[in-house]
């Protein structure tokens, strides 16, 4: 994932496979799924469908020189996310909003 980025971010990458790379990492990066993990099975399949064929998607389409570059960056340069708590509760607090409004139109309405 992280050569994606690499490559991503290299300018002489042609604009398809930069779009389908930015989609790859913002799934790959996004709390929010298609399907929401705590529907059973169906919550994990899509992250074991959707994102590996995002990956070899993005991956088949990225030249080979600029793939071959962007591993050998990934290799050296590893790239660590930092924390962000900030984002975290927000979200989680937009879910909470959403339960309970849905609570309230279905059982107080």
């Amino acid at each position: 994932m992280t050569a994606v980025y690499y490559a991503y971010r290299n300018p002489a990458l042609p604009w398809l496979p930069r779009i389908l790379a930015w989609v790859t990492i913002a799934y790959a990066l996004s709390p929010i799924d298609l399907i929401p993990d705590f529907i059973p099975v169906l919550g994990y399949l899509d992250d074991l469908v959707i994102l590996p064929l995002l990956i070899t998607l993005a991956i088949r389409n990225i030249p080979p020189q600029i793939m071959t570059e962007a591993r050998e960056k990934a290799l050296s340069n590893p790239i660590k996310l930092p924390d962000n708590w900030f984002i975290a509760a927000l979200i989680i607090a937009g879910w909470v909003l959403i339960i309970l409004v849905a609570i309230y139109l279905i059982f107080l309405k």
